[in-house]
Parts: structure tokens; C-alpha cells; sequence
């Protein structure tokens, strides 16, 4: 029980430092200076911890989760010590470069500890609280970053990881075994390695570039292509190593292929709605960032109690196909009832829509990992289980790609159309429709649309600024609402792949073992593994 709190300290870790900064960028900015750069104090973090993960994964596999854990949260915590010391953009950005990269280890490895630890069939009790993890940090996160900022200072967002990574270090040095394949070759794949974090970074810096360009420029389209060449040069390599990254000979197992591609898939639903409905309370509602983060509670409430119940029905039942295709369902009903959006929706009827898709979503962060590390042999448990992250990572980063280009199309089509069925007249419409969707949607609307009108024309337009707003609102709204669409869509086609999924017997013992050579706080011992691969 000591190590599981550790290990979840250290998911908490990473968990909170993606909510906790995005509220004091615009105090960090304004201190700092930088504005070009603050989109790359968020993309080197996600380069980093995502390019990282896989390879967590696989060393795990071959030299233990423990020194691989606690480099992993060394490395974080020396990153969030430098970042909180920063005193300019760029020096804060290659910081925020060494946080990422010990990220990395942070969620693959921390699952991968619950697989070594308990039999498929004890996992359920335990990978559900992980799941809470994740809710619970994307509402402590916001609150404590604009606690911080606001009444203290912003680099003690960073400073408050230290008591935290400290003690998960100290229990995980003192408690955690270390347990290695001892059938392993140490030839690494270091072309694959190359190969991969050439493919996986320029494809994310196309991504990224995309908040600012469009698809048909090169930092763009061809950052994209590039990468995905690439990532076919990866496949090509990675099929002749011998000890490769990635294994692609598990891809064979129906199982584990469809628990990736439907996490994929559910990837861009779930990050659609934690990213762009906190946007919608702030412009629509007026919320500040913090309180927005409160907005959310009914979202991250269902997560949190269905990620929990959900892994304990698989461990008393056994079965998890039937938890996720209900979960899948469930969640696709929720993202269809949030396309009904209005600028008057109702809160409390939007927080029912929202605590509904949060009971959707909470199975596929618990049940998947028990899934994934249940249809491989324990020498893959590191890898299986650093590629299901990726591949939620990978998804949510192509998911709100597509989804901003998505939703700013919608808005720009729309807001001349809510103008004219809010009352402004057609005239005002045609001269200011196109500018509605460059305006700056934060802080006072009205405000930012006088500023915005030459002053001689201003005793015209201001009477017309209430309805202005409204359309504004309105265009907004429906925005979002069609990007849920897109949601609905992914999420049907994530629950085809999981109906394929072929449902095998969670074991429930580590048995048929070879010898694995085993390290707690220094001592030397012995530990069996766990089973060959289910499938074979």
C-alpha cells in the first residue's frame, strides 16, 4: 500500500503540472515577457514527455520499473526547480524541456508498477484509483495554479511538485522492487530510437504550429507528412531489430490492437471536452480560469466514480468487455446530448450532460491498462503499457488539432448568421461578420468590439453591442457544440474496435515464470514473473 500511494503521488506529479501551468501562462508572460514563445513552454513539454514514453517503457521492461521510475522523477523535479528559478522565456522553456522529458516516465511506468505488483484479476481495485487521479488533479490543478499565482507567486506552480516528488522517491527507493527480464538482449534499437523521435517530434511541431497556421503552409502540412513518412521508416526498422522499441508482433493480438486504436479514437472526445468546455464557461459565462475549473466538477465527479466502480467490477467479475462497450456507450450519449450547446443552455443541464459523459469516459482510463498488461506475456507488461499512453497521447494532440481547425471554420461561417437572428442589422453584419472571429474572445466582449470601431462610427454601433454579444455568444456555442459532433462520431467508431475485442480470461496468479533477477532498497532477492503472452 506505501508503494501504490508513491507511485500515485508520482502519476499525480505529471497529472497536475498539464492543468496547473496553462492558468498562470498569461502572469508568466507578462513577468517574463516572450509572447512568440509561450506556445513552446506547453510544446516542449509535450515533445518531450511524449517522444519519452515508449522508451520508458521498453527500458523498464529490460532494467527494471524502479531506477527507470525514479530517474523519471528526478528528472521532474530538477526541471520544475529550474523552471520555478526562471528568468526569461527561453531559459523557461528549456526547463519546462527537462521536466518533459521525466514526465515520461511518470504514467507508463507508475501502471506498469500495478501490473508487477498485483494478477490481472487484483488489477481492476487498483487501476480505478488511478483513473481518480487524473480527474482529481484537472480540478486541484486549476484552483492551486490560480491560488498561486494570484496570491503568492507563479514559480511556486513549480516549486509545488518538490514535497510531493520527494517523498514517491524516498518510499519507491526504499520499498519498490526491482524486478528484470533476465531472457533479455541489451542490443537497443538506437536507429529505431532516432527514427522515432525524428518521426513523432516533427509530426507534434506540425500540430502545434497549427494554433497559428494553416494545414496547406509547410510548418504545418509538411511538418505533418514528414512525420508520418517517417513514422513508416519507424515501422520499417522497427521490423528487422532485434530488440526493438516496439514490438510489432504484438499488434497480432486482436486484443491489445483494438484497446489501442479504440483509445485512440476515445482520445478525441475526452480531450474535446476538458479543453473546450472550460473555454466555453469563461467566454459564454464570464468564469475565470479558476472558477472554470470548478465548472468542470460534474465532468471530472462521474470520471472519478465510474474509473473507481468500474475497476472494481472487473475484479470481482473477471469480465471487462461488458464495463468498456457500456462505458464506450455512455460516453458517446453525453457528447451527443452536449451538441445540443446554447449560449442559454442552462448550467445545470449542461452539468448533467457533462457528469454523464464523465461516467463514459472513467472506464476507458481504468479498464484498458488491465486489458492491455492481461493480453501480454510480463516481458512486454513496460511496453504494452507505455504504448496504450502514447497512443492516448498521440490521439488527444491529433483530436485537438482537428478539432480547432473544426471549430474555427464553424465559428467564422457562423457568427454573421447569429448577428442578423439576434437583430443587428444586415448592414453592420456584412461590415463586421468577418472581423467577429479574429476578436480576442477573452475578458469584456463589448469592449473588445468598441475598441475595435473607429470612433466616429462608435454612437452607431454601441447601441447595437448587447446584440452583438449575443451572436457572438450564440456562434460560439454552436462551435463547440459541432466539434462534440466530431467527438460523437470517434467515439461510435472506438466502440465497433472495442465490440471486436476478443474478451480473454483475466489470470489470477503469476504463474509459469522464469527467474527474474529482483532488487528491494539495495538487498538482493528473488521473484517470479507472470505468465507467457495469453494468447499464445
Amino acid at each position: 500500500m506505501e508503494i501504490l500511494g508513491a507511485v500515485m503521488l508520482g502519476l499525480l506529479l505529471g497529472a497536475l503540472d498539464q492543468t496547473i501551468v496553462s492558468v498562470a501562462l498569461p502572469t508568466i508572460v507578462t513577468e517574463l515577457g516572450g509572447q512568440a514563445l509561450l506556445t513552446w513552454t506547453i510544446t516542449i513539454y509535450l515533445l518531450a514527455s511524449t517522444i519519452t514514453v515508449p522508451f520508458y517503457g521498453k527500458l523498464s521492461d529490460l532494467y527494471g520499473r524502479r531506477p527507470l521510475l525514479m530517474i523519471g522523477i528526478g528528472l521532474f523535479l530538477v526541471g520544475s526547480v529550474l523552471s520555478g528559478l526562471s528568468q526569461d522565456m527561453t531559459q523557461l522553456i528549456l526547463f519546462r524541456g527537462i521536466q518533459g522529458l521525466g514526465a515520461g516516465a511518470l504514467f507508463p511506468i507508475s501502471l506498469a508498477v500495478i501490473g508487477d505488483l498485483f494478477t490481472p484479476a487484483e488489477r481492476g481495485k487498483y487501476q480505478g484509483l488511478f483513473g481518480a487521479v487524473f480527474g482529481l488533479s484537472s480540478i486541484v490543478g486549476p484552483l492551486l495554479g490560480g491560488f498561486l499565482t494570484e496570491r503568492v507567486s507563479w514559480h511556486w506552480i513549480f516549486f509545488v511538485n518538490l514535497p510531493l516528488g520527494l517523498v514517491a522517491l524516498f518510499v519507491i527507493w526504499r520499498l519498490l522492487p526491482t524486478i528484470k527480464r533476465s531472457d533479455a538482449s541489451r542490443n537497443l534499437d538506437y536507429l529505431g530510437a532516432a527514427v522515432f523521435t525524428l518521426a513523432v517530434g516533427t509530426f507534434l511541431v506540425g500540430l502545434t504550429n497549427k494554433q497559428t497556421l494553416d494545414w496547406g503552409t509547410f510548418e504545418v502540412g509538411g511538418l505533418v507528412a514528414i512525420g508520418a513518412l517517417l513514422g513508416l521508416v519507424f515501422l520499417f526498422v522497427e521490423s528487422r531489430a532485434k530488440e526493438p522499441i516496439v514490438p510489432l508482433d504484438l499488434w497480432r493480438n486482436r486484443t491489445y490492437a483494438a484497446s489501442m486504436t479504440a483509445t485512440f479514437l476515445i482520445s478525441f472526445g475526452f480531450f474535446g471536452a476538458v479543453i473546450f468546455l472550460p473555454q466555453w464557461f469563461q467566454f459564454v459565462q464570464g468564469a475565470t480560469p479558476t472558477n472554470s475549473g470548478l465548472y468542470s466538477l460534474s465532468l471530472l465527479a462521474g470520471l472519478i466514480i465510474s474509473s473507481i466502480v468500474s475497476g472494481q467490477i472487473v475484479a470481482r467479475t473477471g469480465r471487462y468487455k461488458p464495463v468498456i462497450v457500456a462505458g464506450i456507450a455512455v460516453m458517446a450519449i453525453g457528447l451527443y446530448l452536449m451538441t445540443n450547446l446554447r449560449a442559454t443552455t442552462p448550467l445545470p443541464v449542461l452539468w448533467t450532460w457533462m457528469f454523464i459523459t464523465g461516467l463514459g469516459i472513467g472506464p476507458t482510463l481504468s479498464v484498458f491498462t488491465i486489458v492491455v498488461q492481461n493480453a501480454v506475456s510480463f516481458r512486454y507488461l513496460g511496453v504494452a503499457t507505455s504504448n496504450l499512453t502514447f497512443f492516448r497521447q498521440i490521439g488527444g494532440s491529433i483530436g485537438l488539432a482537428t478539432l480547432g481547425t473544426v471549430f474555427g471554420t464553424r465559428l467564422t461561417s457562423e457568427i454573421p448568421t447569429q448577428l442578423v437572428a439576434a437583430g443587428v442589422p444586415q448592414q453592420a453584419v456584412d461590415q463586421f461578420g468577418g472581423e467577429g472571429s479574429r476578436l480576442n474572445l477573452v475578458g469584456d466582449l463589448g469592449k473588445a468590439i468598441l475598441e475595435g470601431v473607429p470612433a466616429v462610427a462608435r454612437p452607431f454601433v454601441e447601441p447595437l453591442i448587447p446584440k452583438i454579444v449575443l451572436g457572438i455568444h450564440e456562434a460560439y456555442s454552436i462551435a463547440i457544440a459541432n466539434i462534440f459532433q466530431i467527438g460523437v462520431i470517434t467515439t461510435i467508431a472506438s466502440l465497433a474496435v472495442a465490440l471486436l475485442m476478443r474478451e480473454i480470461p483475466l489470470r489470477t496468479s503469476h504463474a509459469a515464470a522464469p527467474q527474474a533477477a529482483t532488487t528491494v532498497g539495495g538487498a538482493a532477492a528473488s521473484a517470479e514473473g507472470t505468465s507467457a503472452m495469453a494468447s499464445e
